[in-house]
């Protein structure tokens, strides 16, 4: 992969983690503010249940910051865009829809065969 493809994959995985540590921010802060006083228990569970449904996303987003992070440091070893397991050259198209894959498209599909296989 040329070095202007490789600045283009930078800048993108730079501008998802930028948001989604914006996004962990703005979580944060909203829990953390203690202005919600609710009498009534039905509105009291209703908040519950969104800030636990707002913290298994931000979980998820967790895990994906940690993943943009791998790629952006295999970007700077120079690893970016190869395979884990056949050592091919990723297609850009599949970089371009998930940027933080360490699997060709021939290889997941390999992956989730297993993994239907054994019934995960």
């Amino acid at each position: 992969m040329n070095a202007k493809k490789m600045n283009q994959f930078r800048k993108l995985l730079n501008e998802q983690l930028k948001t989604l540590i914006q996004d962990a921010q703005k979580t944060v802060t909203g829990m953390t503010d203690g202005k919600e006083n609710f009498p009534d228990p039905t509105d009291r569970a209703t908040l519950e249940s969104d800030r636990n449904f707002m913290l298994r996303i931000r979980g998820r987003e967790r895990k994906l910051i940690l993943k943009i992070e791998e790629a952006l440091e295999r970007i700077e070893t120079g690893s970016f865009g190869i395979c884990e397991s056949c050592g091919e050259e990723i297609g850009e198209e599949r970089l371009k829809a998930r940027p933080v894959t360490t699997l060709c498209i021939d290889c997941k599909k390999k992956e989730e065969a297993l993994e239907k296989a054994r019934g995960e």
